[in-house]
């Protein structure tokens, strides 16, 4: 069914976007709440954030979702209420749509757990549509808009900053997706952050393995469904991996690549 999981990462038509938020070259000022009304959640309040996720997050980027809404069913929604589209400059930008996407993705698992993943089943086959309609609703609001996971991503992520990188950061709640990371984005530790998400990713088994007998790199179906996004910046798939891969000689011919099955399991851990 790969086709239907390619439709997640085209290009957003621009006549899908709404007007107030996506115009021009990038994100206009969006009103904003009073922070006087809620003291406790200043407005792009980072800390509060990066607690949950030290809270509910393990250092493997399994989510504790259970205790997640025992222990802080409306945190979540209420900081995400104080959010606002503004960002300043490029680092601010990247870290705080990295930010929004990963808490919307964890939103929308609370909002319907328990579940064993966010591809359902229908008759005991995957229901696609279902599954699509997860990145596709504009469900998640931010200030008076309301966004789909697909906008964020294809827009305000991969058209403005053309950073591949991001796929190693952005998670959808997924055993195949990039392990999440325990502590919140920030706009002065962001580049790092990216460079230490896509070795992870990159150095991970069950995510990229190079075979130097069969002449063949093993990797995510993520480099498959964005291809175009990594050779934006190399020359080729290997050519961007290999350099970041750990311990392997340079190939003296480059590798065949061969895509790994994609893993749409929860990316849950349950409460000790």
């Amino acid at each position: 069914m790969a086709p239907l999981v390619l439709t997640r990462t085209r290009q957003v038509p621009r006549e899908w976007l709404t007007p107030h938020l996506f115009n021009g070259a990038g994100p206009r000022h969006v009103p904003q709440p009073n922070p006087l009304e809620h003291p406790s959640l200043p407005m792009n309040d980072l800390p509060t954030w990066d607690h949950l996720l030290h809270q509910h997050v393990d250092r493997v980027g399994r989510v504790d979702y259970q205790a997640w809404i025992t222990h802080h069913p409306q945190t979540l929604a209420r900081w995400l209420a104080e959010q606002s589209a503004a960002t300043h400059g490029r680092e601010d930008h990247l870290a705080h749509w990295i930010n929004l996407y990963n808490a919307f993705t964890i939103q929308a698992v609370l909002s319907a757990y328990p579940i064993i993943s966010i591809r359902p089943t229908l008759l005991g086959l995957p229901n696609w549509i279902a599954f699509l309609r997860f990145f596709q609703r504009r469900v998640h609001r931010l200030g008076p808009e309301r966004l789909s996971l697909e906008q964020i991503e294809n827009r305000m992520l991969r058209q403005i900053t053309g950073d591949p990188r991001i796929h190693f950061a952005i998670v959808c709640a997924s055993v195949g997706c990039p392990l999440l990371r325990h502590e919140a984005y920030t706009p002065e530790r962001v580049e790092a952050q990216l460079e230490e998400d896509a070795s992870r990713f990159i150095n991970n088994p069950a995510k990229v393995r190079f075979e130097p007998e069969e002449g063949v790199l093993y990797t995510s179906k993520i480099f498959q469904w964005y291809r175009a996004d990594f050779m934006a910046v190399a020359p080729s798939l290997p050519a961007y991996i290999l350099p970041r891969l750990r311990g392997v000689a340079a190939p003296l011919h480059e590798p065949r690549i061969a895509f790994l099955p994609y893993d749409w399991s929860l990316n849950q851990r349950m409460s000790s």
